[in-house]
């Protein structure tokens, strides 16, 4: 049990307040869990859930941060035109390392900014592409290759409100590809998870489509930690308007816990019965 975190989560009788993160996490499997935070774009898991990836690791859970996209359209300055996706990428490693994940666990799959449609599901080409693993491309290729790699108990993914179509394509591409990633479906991407992990929406831009269950409350020099590895993107200009949102909401992050529902045709028999 990590030392000032409390953890809250909202159920059907009532509201759990506790220090121990296994009372408020489903099905939590205690030294085997293993967490994977998806990020459409470098910064976007340190807005949204930068208290809580410091909480996994004060939990001494096995972390991983996966950031889809290059930031290659994120320049302020012309002259950064084709040199941003470089700088970007040297200053995700400083954020993350602030924040203590192991340089092994930050992992970049290299796909266009602002640019993901054509990504979607899966197409061969040609080896060399940045994109490239085993001979295919998009995000339904990589998705089920890293989650074969982690292996995760929880998927944490931008919430699917948001008004980023980036933010919108991961967070689908991933959901689907949860289900490829469990199946026998393309060998040469990895052994197939045993499970479907569970998966919890964060925020960055944008509310929940319905109120999230779970509060995380870090102490305050987690807060600390995530405005500094926020302000590591020096080359994003309008950083300091996050960041002082940010400092007004304090150490405390929200997750939407994401249901899946499954295709019973049992459930609709009692519409036509007469």
């Amino acid at each position: 049990m990590a030392e000032g975190i409390t953890y809250y989560r909202r159920t059907a009788n009532g509201l759990i307040v506790t220090p121990r993160i296994s009372e408020v996490f489903d099905r939590w499997q205690g030294q085997d869990e293993c967490w994977m935070f998806l990020s459409a774009h470098d910064d976007d898991v340190l807005i949204g859930a930068g208290i809580t990836l410091q909480v996994a690791l004060a939990e001494n859970i096995r972390t991983h941060t996966v950031i889809a996209t290059d930031g290659r359209m994120g320049y302020c300055r012309f002259p950064q035109r084709r040199t941003i996706a470089q700088i970007r990428q040297a200053e995700a490693r400083k954020a993350y390392e602030g924040l203590g994940l192991p340089p092994d666990r930050l992992h970049f799959l290299l796909f266009p900014d602002c640019n993901l449609n054509p990504y979607r599901g899966r197409h061969f080409t040609t080896i060399g592409d940045p994109t490239e693993v085993e001979g295919a491309s998009g995000l339904q290729n990589a998705f089920p290759h890293i989650l074969r790699q982690i292996r995760p108990t929880r998927v944490f993914l931008p919430t699917i409100s948001d008004l980023h179509p980036d933010h919108r394509i991961v967070n689908e591409e991933m959901l689907i590809s949860l289900f490829h990633a469990q199946g026998a479906i393309w060998p040469e991407l990895g052994e197939p998870i045993p499970t479907v992990p569970l998966v919890y929406e964060y925020a960055t831009y944008c509310d929940f489509p319905e109120p999230p269950q779970l509060r995380v409350l870090g102490p305050a020099e987690m807060l600390d930690r995530k405005l500094r590895a926020i302000q590591a993107f020096a080359s994003q200009e309008q950083i300091e308007i996050l960041v002082a949102e940010q400092r007004k909401a304090g150490p405390a992050e929200y997750l939407r816990e994401v249901q899946f529902k499954f295709y019973s045709p049992k459930q609709y028999e009692t519409l036509f019965l007469g």
